[in-house]
Order: C-alpha cells, then structure tokens, then sequence
C-alpha cells in the first residue's frame, strides 16, 4: 500500500515555452533597454547570410520549410496568415507542389495565387536587400490581400472598409495616436506579426532612421512612432509564441543563419521598449498529481499558473532540490531509485523572470517490479558528445558508463530544452548502442522534433528483432517500452524514421536489466489510468487481457464505484463530485492504489 498525500486544485491557463536556441547564442546579451537592443542587433547580423526574394520561394530551406502548414490542418498547404482559419476550415489554400502556378502571377481577387508580404513596405527601404528578402520579415500570403494591405501600417479598426475572407479587415485606427487607415490582422496573428516588425527594429537598427514610413518616428532606438510600439508590446503580450512560431524559427535558422529574438525570448521586448518592468510574479501552480509510479520513474501533471504577461516554463523540484525545467504542464521524473518515496513540487516562471510560489507538495513511492523500472543496466545522458557537430554526419562517442555509442546522419548542436547540455539529433540515420550482457526489461527515452515536419515513429531493434517503437512529435516527451524482457547479451539499435527528413532529439536513454516476474504482479504494475484530472471518462490501461476489480473510494473510505474489465477501458466518471479518489486495482492477489483527482 502506498501513502498518498492530498491537496487542492483551482485555475487554468496556457503557456509555451522556449525554442530551440543554439547553445550561446543569446551570451552577450545582457544588457536592458536600447543597450540589449544593440546587443541583439550585433547577434542576429553575425551569421546572417541574405538570401533574395525569389529565393524565398525557390530553396528548399525557404517557404517549402518555414511556412507549411503542419499547425492548424496539418496539410502542407502554404501557411498564409492572410487566409488560415485557426478554428475551422479555410477559405482557401495554395500548395507548393501540386500547384506551382498558385505563385502570383496577376490577381483580380481572393484565391487567385499568393506571394510574399513585406511586414515592413519594400518601399521604405527602396527594395535593397538584405531587407527585401529577410524571411523573418517577408511572409507568404494571398496576393490580392497583400495588395489590399498596401504600404497601410498594421492597427486595430473598428470600421472596417474591407473585411477579407479569414477576417482580416482595413479601415481607420481606432486605437489612439493615429487615426489613418490600418490593415488589421486575425487576432491569432497578431503576436506573430508584432515579433516579426520588433525583430525588424533590431536586425536594421543602423539604417532606419533614415527611412520614412507612418509606424516610423525616425530614431534608431525606439524606431516606431509611440502609438504603433504601444500596439506592438500589447499585441506581442496578448498572443504569446506558439508551436508554429517556434517552428518556423528553428527552419530560418536554417534558411539564412540567423533568428527572431522575440521568439527566443519573449521578455526582451518589454526589457527593451516597455517603461514599466515586469514584477508581477506567476500564481503558484496548483493541482499537483505525481501518478503512474515505475521503478525508476513517476508522472507529474498540474494547473498551469496565471501570469500578467504570460508563463514561459516551470521548475521541478525533487525533495526540494531543482531537478528539471519543462514548457508544458505534464513531465515525467526519471532515472529514479525504485521502492522509493519522492515529494515533488513545482515553481512558475515568467518572461521576465519572476518565479511563483511553490506549489503543494504530492509524493508517491516508485515501484520495485524488476521489468517495469528495476535497476538500469545501461542510462545515457549524452554528456560525453563533442556539442559543436552542426552538420550531418557520422559521430561516435564513449558512453557515461563506458562503450562505443555511434550515430549516423546525426548532429549534436540541439537540446531537448533549455535545462539539458548535450543531446543526439537523427534524421535518417541509425543510433547504436553498445552491447551490454544484463539483458532488457524496459527502454526508455525522452524524444522531440525539431524544425518543421510531421509526427512519426523509430524502430527499436535487439539482437536484431524488431521490439517496438519511439514516438516523437513536436512537443518534448518520454517513451517507455515496456515488457522486453530479452535476457543475456543485448545490442541494441534504433532505426527506421518513419517521417522522411525530421529531425529528432533523443536524450535521457536508459534500459533496465532483465529480470524474471511474476507474471501477475507485472500485470498490476503494468497498470495505468489517465487523463489525471479527469473531467468525465476515465481509461484505465491494461497491458494484456486479465480480468480486474476497479473500486474508487472518496477520501472518507467510501466506495463511489465498482466496475470488472478484462482489457483496456473507459470508465464514466461524470458524475463523481469534484475532488479527490482512490481507485483500487486488483488482478487475482495482486492489488495496487492510485489517486485520482475528478475535476
């Protein structure tokens, strides 16, 4: 029986987190105000390669990389802010390939064909490059609406004279300081938007003071007029950085060498242009759950935190000791010591660096079930990698206990997020483990896809059989694979990207040595339930088809409901109150607890 340990739960919110930054890239800023402005100016002029205009449309690492659409419809139709409907279908879409002639061409309305839209009018700096060609800044979208735009400035009306088809709208400002006509974009955009003309400020702070335009107030430190700086910071606060934003990021990198700091790092804008500094600290989070114990690691999920301008991640704590940093509101603690009680609590950041509260404490006592976690035969940290390899290729490092470790079609200039040092990228290449004689009960392994592309799988292969799979996707997670269970000598190799060309971040890899098991005790272990919190259906898991008492108690020791499965099931919870459970789990002699939480 394990101690469970209570606490209560209230607000939700969203938050995204860092991309992924070259290691050092940002050092030398350290400064505030317009002296991190220049900071970051120099940065993002080192090792920009200008590409032109048409090249934005003809390289691989342009449009075809940076603008597919794999956020909202997942169709790799051109991703046009223009058009997209972030909640439904869109009015239209244009396509790379199967369509070539969708590229303007002449146009005599919507849907016609789509080009590129210069943020910042090409008039104003004349056409010259490197300006006319900056994809941080040049994006694509429908033709006839990049017309309709014009050279008008970006600003909010409320008396549209034209409303496009994705909503989109020019008419007079209406917000203060200026009063002539604005395009207004959908509000899913307007953060992007805002990022893309702050960069503009920075990566041209030398030669915009000589350029005229409405936004423009001719300085080279503050650079737009008070008004449109004002709509900027409060559209880049209000639409944080999402997914998409991060993923082009990564692909301009690419395209010409250099990156959007505002992406990066949202707080910079307000450390730069924002006269009153950020101090208001997150809520605390709340509604902490450490669930689905194994061996060598436990599920942690909670409430997100509330912030005045928004959260950027959350510190893990262990015991009270930092652990880890996450993005999202779920992680799972690894390399953990089995039959072992851990407390967790968990700490909110913001964009300018203020930390929460602690949240409430949950603990939970990891398992002691040989294959389900038992001790590791083998644990990776990629700590011994040689981080500079920016280019494809084969590379081969000793491992943290010893043994050649290769890869090929691999890189070693990525992290899975801002708290880790060293990591392996494959594309298309092969990871080779070195051989160890304990056997394999479990693998586990924390993945994530970097740059554009699609969600997939790798192979997983020992002593040459196929054993089963590693998902990734873009957001950072950790893949276990169970119940292997090979004895003796095991090699070990993971191949086979199912998604051609993505890029995939592998980190953290451990596998525990084989051991024989009860086979009914596995099979309790095994067991897991989610989601935790739970609003109406809960699945309880099963790894094979045994049959199996569910009881869920309420805090008082009352029992709220008895169900019988035999294999993985969904259980209607809706009408449980709001707070805390226990649900019993029982196979045979074999019984195991877990606290759930009923929202």
């Amino acid at each position: 029986m394990k101690n469970f340990y209570f606490l209560i739960f209230a607000i939700l919110t969203t938050s995204i987190g860092f991309a992924q930054i070259p290691s050092g890239y940002y050092n030398s800023a350290t400064g505030t105000g317009y002296t991190l402005k220049t900071q970051l100016k120099t940065i993002i002029t080192n090792g920009h390669s200008p590409k032109s205009y048409d090249q934005l449309f003809s390289l691989d690492t342009g449009y075809r990389a940076t603008d597919v659409d794999d956020f909202y419809e997942d169709d790799d139709s051109v991703m046009d802010m223009y058009s997209e409907n972030p909640t439904a279908s869109d009015p239209y879409n244009y396509s790379y390939y199967a369509n070539p002639s969708d590229k303007c061409g002449n146009y005599n309305s919507e849907m016609d064909c789509y080009n590129g839209e210069h943020l910042m009018p090409q008039s104003v700096y004349n056409s010259n490059m490197p300006m006319v060609g900056d994809i941080h800044q040049v994006i694509p979208t429908d033709g006839y609406v990049n017309g309709g735009r014009s050279n008008y400035p970006f600003g909010e009306t409320n008396s549209p004279t034209n409303t496009y088809m994705n909503g989109s709208k020019k008419g007079n400002n209406s917000t203060p300081g200026y009063s002539g006509i604005v395009f207004e974009p959908i509000d899913e955009f307007k953060g992007d938007i805002a990022r893309c003309l702050l960069y503009f400020a920075v990566r041209y702070e030398d030669q915009v003071a000589s350029w005229n335009h409405s936004m423009l107030n001719g300085t080279s430190n503050q650079v737009y007029e008070d008004w449109f700086i004002t709509l900027l910071l409060d559209w880049h606060n209000n639409d944080a950085v999402n997914q998409r934003e991060i993923n082009r990021n990564n692909a301009s990198y690419i395209h010409q060498g250099n990156r959007n700091p505002f992406i990066d790092h949202q707080e910079y804008a307000n450390m730069i242009w924002n006269p009153t500094p950020d101090t208001e600290a997150p809520t605390d989070p709340t509604n902490l759950v450490a669930s689905n114990p194994t061996d060598n690691s436990i599920d942690l999920s909670w409430t997100a935190s509330t912030d005045n301008i928004g959260v950027i991640s959350y510190d893990i704590y262990i015991d009270g000791t930092l652990a880890s940093n996450s993005s999202n509101t779920s992680t799972t603690a690894n390399g953990l010591t089995a039959d072992t009680n851990y407390c967790f609590t968990i700490k909110a950041k913001d964009a300018a660096g203020n930390e929460s509260g602690f949240s409430s404490e949950d603990c939970e006592t990891t398992t002691n079930n040989g294959t389900i976690g038992g001790s590791d035969c083998l644990t990776e940290t990629f700590a011994n990698l040689d981080t500079s390899i920016g280019s494809y290729s084969d590379v081969s490092w000793t491992g943290d206990e010893g043994g050649t470790w290769t890869a090929t079609e691999a890189r070693t200039d990525q992290v899975i997020n801002i708290t880790t040092t060293a990591a392996i990228t494959v594309r298309n290449g092969v990871l080779t483990l070195p051989t160890t004689s304990g056997g394999i009960g479990a693998l586990t392994v924390t993945t994530k896809r970097v740059f554009s592309g699609s969600d997939g799988t790798f192979n997983v292969n020992v002593n040459g059989t196929f054993v089963g799979t590693i998902a990734y996707s873009a957001t950072e997670q950790t893949v276990t694979l169970p119940n292997i269970n090979i004895e003796n000598s095991v090699s070990i190799v993971i191949d086979g990207n199912s998604g051609t060309n993505n890029r995939v971040v592998f980190d953290d890899l451990s596998y525990t040595c084989y051991s024989a098991l009860n086979v009914e005790d596995f099979n309790i272990a095994s067991v897991k339930i989610h989601p935790n919190p739970v609003k109406n259906t809960l699945t309880i898991d099963l790894k094979s088809d045994v049959s199996t008492s569910i009881d869920i108690f309420d805090i008082l020791g009352k029992r709220v409901l008895k169900h019988t499965i035999s294999k993985t099931s969904n259980l209607n919870v809706q009408n449980l109150n709001s707070g805390i459970y226990i649900v019993k789990i029982t196979q045979g002699s074999s019984t195991v607890t877990k606290k759930l939480i009923k929202q």
